[in-house]
């Protein structure tokens, strides 16, 4: 993976944007940016993933009710929801390179207290590891984005996404490695420490964007600034003497430089993403095969190794065409395609319940539903994933209060994970399996409509081209 990021970063050397009037980074910088960004989405993928196999285990340690195993899959979100609302303006005052350092020794501390023999600890240490998780993935999109040129962002900021899947199929794969081991959990916890040092000691050799620098010192740029994403010296110096010009979150809203609409687009992208339940296709994917007839837990993690696989075809596929097919076609198909497959699914799960009633034929049950779900996963990373979400996100923003607009929509983005994920056991009582993933259909089909009349193409254009044409949509 490490030798296609410094391919992929050394192709796009020679076509960089310059950087406020200053030459391109080189391809070393370029190169070692790609992999800190990557080596930020292995961690995120891993922690993602690793609680499905882990729970597994500790509901049997410790004896955890539904109540502790949802608020133990939910720590995570809640501690990324607090990062979210606090990360947009760290990011900007500080740097984003600060920011994924920051990020690195947070994960370690989280770590740590993971290990612990207590749930109030591994509660306590899944919020330190979404804090940081939160503040990273805002960190390395945008320090990438603002680097490249506008032919290779795509392909570029996509490889946080690459780390994502690799991070989620690394996880499931320790998870069935150490399935029958007594205190794995422990084990697959603790591993994150390893991408988390060597992103450390690379961190150390990144320069901070020239970009970011007039911002990063107030949390705000002269007013004339606001919609620039480059600029030259001279045009910088002239805007330092400007007015500082301080911009709350309901700046966002307003009509000026269309901020509504941008901001529309940057909740439609992070709601969606998260309404057609995917994250608990994640989460709770071993309990979810468990429900459909995968009757032990090693038969169950494997499965959802198979999911992880998947996962990361899928995203090669959407890192390839995010540049060559645009990012709303790749984003409306896989909408559309995940429609399909979730409400297959929905209608699978209640045929399921019978099957499991009556205890045969459980493997006529189980194999389409996998299959389906594989379906579902595979669309959703082409298209409907962070592979486009976090690329037009990063895209679509002036460059002024692009961390803070960043943080915003990711607020709405965890806060909406955080309450499919930790109500999904509950409403599946309530509606059971197959209603929720029906639900999940319908509010697919909805993104779908959403995304037609409101994303507009953002492929091959300059983040100043994509900001003119955000303009005239007023």
């Amino acid at each position: 993976l490490n030798e296609t990021l410094f391919q992929c970063a050394g192709t796009c050397c020679s076509n960089s944007d310059h950087l406020n009037g200053s030459s391109s980074p080189g391809c070393s910088t370029l190169s070692l940016a790609s992999v800190v960004s990557t080596l930020g989405g292995l961690v995120f993928g891993y922690e993602l993933g690793i609680i499905s196999g882990a729970l597994l285990q500790l509901r049997a340690e410790f004896r955890l009710s539904c109540v502790q195993q949802e608020a133990l899959v939910s720590a995570l979100l809640i501690g990324a929801l607090l990062a979210s609302a606090v990360g947009g303006c760290l990011i900007d005052r500080y740097g984003r390179r600060s920011s994924i350092l920051l990020s690195n020794v947070l994960i370690l501390t989280g770590s740590l207290v993971l290990l612990g023999s207590s749930y109030p600890a591994l509660v306590v240490g899944r919020i330190t590891v979404g804090f940081a998780m939160c503040i990273s993935s805002m960190s390395c999109c945008i320090f990438v984005s603002e680097m490249v040129a506008a032919n290779r962002r795509g392909l570029l900021v996509t490889l946080y996404e690459a780390g994502i899947t690799v991070g989620i199929l690394a996880a499931y794969a320790m998870n069935y490695v150490l399935s029958d081991t007594k205190g794995g959990w422990r084990y697959m916890f603790g591993l994150a420490v390893v991408p988390t040092l060597v992103q450390l000691a690379s961190i150390r050799f990144l320069p901070s964007s020239t970009r970011e620098s007039s911002s990063q010192r107030h949390c705000g740029r002269p007013e004339e600034d606001l919609t620039s994403s480059t600029g030259g010296p001279d045009e910088a110096e002239s805007s330092g003497r400007g007015r500082q010009v301080q911009y709350g979150v309901l700046y966002l809203f307003q009509r000026k430089d269309n901020m509504r609409t941008r901001t529309a687009i940057g909740l439609g992208l992070v709601i969606f993403q998260q309404l057609t339940g995917q994250p608990n296709v994640l989460f709770y994917a071993s309990t979810i095969f468990h429900s459909v007839g995968f009757q032990s837990d090693a038969s169950a993690v494997l499965a959802s190794v198979g999911l992880g696989l998947v996962k990361v075809i899928a995203t090669v596929i959407s890192m390839v065409f995010a540049d060559r097919a645009g990012r709303r076609p790749l984003l409306i198909g896989g909408c559309s395609v995940m429609a399909v497959c979730l409400i297959t699914i929905g209608f699978l799960s209640g045929h399921s319940v019978h099957r499991l009633l009556n205890k045969n034929q459980i493997g006529d049950v189980a194999e389409p539903f996998k299959n389906a779900s594989s379906s579902s996963l595979a669309a959703y990373s082409v298209g409907f994933g962070p592979t486009v979400t976090w690329l037009v996100l990063s895209e679509i923003f002036p460059s002024a209060v692009r961390g803070r607009a960043f943080a915003f929509t990711n607020c709405f983005n965890w806060a909406a994970n955080l309450l499919v994920t930790f109500s999904f056991l509950n409403v599946v009582d309530v509606i059971g399996l197959s209603g929720t993933f029906l639900l999940y259909g319908l509010t697919a089909v909805a993104a779908v409509v959403f995304f037609y009349f409101m994303l507009p193409e953002t492929k091959g254009k300059s983040l100043e081209e994509i900001d003119k044409e955000l303009l005239r949509m007023l």
